[in-house]
């Protein structure tokens, strides 16, 4: 200490908060962790002398060991404590901009929950495991009543999974009644999700597309021309990815069911919708949720996922195999189901995402998923107010949304020649994730925000704060937005090797074969 007196703690000078909260994110030269093994190098102790050993049955031995990496725990630890702090994420930032994907904070008793099945195996006999299945039909029961369906199966692996399971039940339904060959097509919109039109297609089936009218909503009057006996079902989204909702749902689905087609009803962006509305409401005949968007599962980098399809009754028998049953013995898995589209994945589902999902609806109840949905379409609407007051950012077809808003940088990118993606680099630079949104792009210079129900009103001020300080930045220093980011892990991806097959590696025996041989 200096010969100064002292002073009291409350009377020191306290640096001003900043405008906008200081960020550099981690930035290790990392290397993969196959380029760290060394031989030799054990991250776990030696099984102790006179152990015996347990001899693998022949069936199951490898030919060879597999070619680990040999690394201390230390180094394990340190590099995935280094990657770690490269990432952005819910837990460390404002993730309001991954739009359609309901980036939602999952609580962390959850994961103690999640982690209580991590010791149990796919193959245990059935009554060692009851916990488990009563797990999984207790959760099937209780997004049936969520969605209005009779029955629903938790076995698809994902939400695109459980499209793709959706259409084979779909498919399996007409061959039933002889139509099979007859309805080969699907209709879908321009703004459902995707994967609608993507598993359709995979199934052998012709993609029929509406597009949106003047009033962003999909055009009946192209629907009523695209019905006809050729129609296999409708595969929709609502409220569609730019969180409009289309208030004509049922005819829709009436036009559909008149036509001899079902409806299915993607529900991947139901959070604004939970104890609101559900799916049998407007006469659906089979919907999807993903676990890990409306029920609160981790993303976890796009996955493990969690898929759960729902239908009405009379589509009970297609539903993927084996199913859960309860009975006076107690829980029990029924693999005779001759009419099942079969498995649509190996076991029976995703069983931590399974386990999370449930806990989240247990500790909610009715009351608290309908507070869900009304905190998260009151914050979109919120931070819509606070985007849409920011200099070149706009919202085409209005201000009627749910739970999203897919805008526009038009205006901006005209003025400025900055464009979406550009402003979404430089967000990075500020600790915040940013999302332009899929293809194609009918809206121009487009960013897709939902904040749920997760985010305080602080974090949606921070947000719109950051967007309006680089918008700002856009129109006094082009060229500073376009460099960006500055502060984060690296600066610009080259996306030309995406392009190029030649140059895929999705594993490093791929990468070693491909580029260091």
């Amino acid at each position: 200490m200096s010969g100064h007196a002292q002073e009291p703690f409350a009377k020191l000078p306290v640096a001003p908060k900043p405008p906008l909260r200081r960020f550099h994110q981690a930035r290790w030269d990392e290397p993969i962790i196959f380029e760290q093994s060394r031989p030799g190098r054990r991250g776990i102790a030696v099984p102790a002398a006179g152990v015996p050993a347990v001899e693998p049955p022949e069936t199951v031995r490898r030919a060879r060991p597999p070619k680990l990496p040999e690394m201390s725990q230390l180094h394990v630890l340190r590099h995935y404590v280094r990657l770690s702090q490269e990432n952005l994420g819910v837990d460390q930032a404002v993730a309001v901009g991954q739009g359609t994907c309901t980036m939602k904070y999952s609580p962390k008793v959850n994961e103690a929950f999640a982690a209580a099945v991590g010791e149990l195996h796919p193959l245990q006999p059935v009554d060692t495991v009851q916990g488990v299945l009563e797990v999984y039909w207790r959760l099937e029961r209780m997004l049936a009543e969520i969605s209005g369906m009779h029955r629903v199966s938790l076995q698809p692996a994902s939400g695109s999974a459980a499209i793709y399971a959706n259409v084979a039940m779909i498919r399996a339904y007409h061959a039933s009644r002889g139509e099979g060959d007859r309805r080969d097509q699907v209709i879908t919109t321009m703004f459902s999700h995707p994967s609608n039109a993507a598993c359709a297609k995979t199934a052998g089936y012709e993609v029929v597309t509406l597009m949106p009218g003047a009033d962003g909503h999909p055009d009946i009057e192209a629907l009523r021309a695209a019905v006809g006996p050729r129609t296999a079902a409708l595969m929709i989204t609502n409220p569609e990815d730019t969180g409009i909702f289309n208030p004509r749902i049922a005819d829709f689905v009436d036009l559909v069911h008149e036509a001899g087609g079902l409806a299915c009803y993607d529900q991947a962006n139901a959070n604004g919708l939970l104890g609101v509305t559900r799916a049998a409401d407007a006469g659906f005949d089979l919907c999807h949720f993903n676990l890990h968007k409306t029920f609160s599962t981790p993303h976890a980098c796009g996955g493990p996922a969690g898929g759960a399809c729902g239908v009405v009754e009379r589509l009970e028998p297609f539903l993927p195999a084996p199913t859960v049953e309860r009975g006076g013995d107690g829980y029990r898995l029924d693999t005779e189901r001759p009419q099942s589209v079969g498995k649509t994945r190996p076991f029976l589902g995703v069983t931590p995402n399974v386990v999370r999902a449930y806990a989240w609806i247990m500790a909610l109840g009715g009351r608290g998923l309908r507070e869900v949905a009304e905190i998260a379409t009151l914050n979109n609407n919120y931070l819509m107010d606070k985007v849409l007051r920011i200099p070149g950012a706009s919202a085409p077809w209005g201000r009627d949304r749910i739970e999203q808003v897919r805008y526009s940088w038009r205006e901006l990118f005209e003025d400025t020649g900055v464009r979406s993606e550009e402003i979404g680099a430089r967000a990075a630079d500020f600790g915040v994730h940013y999302w332009t949104s899929h293809h194609p792009h009918l809206v121009p210079e487009p960013f897709t925000l939902e904040p749920t129900e997760s985010y305080s009103r602080e974090d949606l001020d921070e947000y719109a704060a950051i967007l309006a300080h680089v918008a700002d930045e856009a129109r006094r220093d082009p060229g500073l937005v376009r460099g960006a980011p500055y502060n984060q892990t690296i600066h610009k991806i080259d996306p030309t090797p995406l392009d190029d097959p030649a140059q895929w590696a999705p594993t490093w025996r791929a990468y070693t074969r491909k580029h260091l041989s």
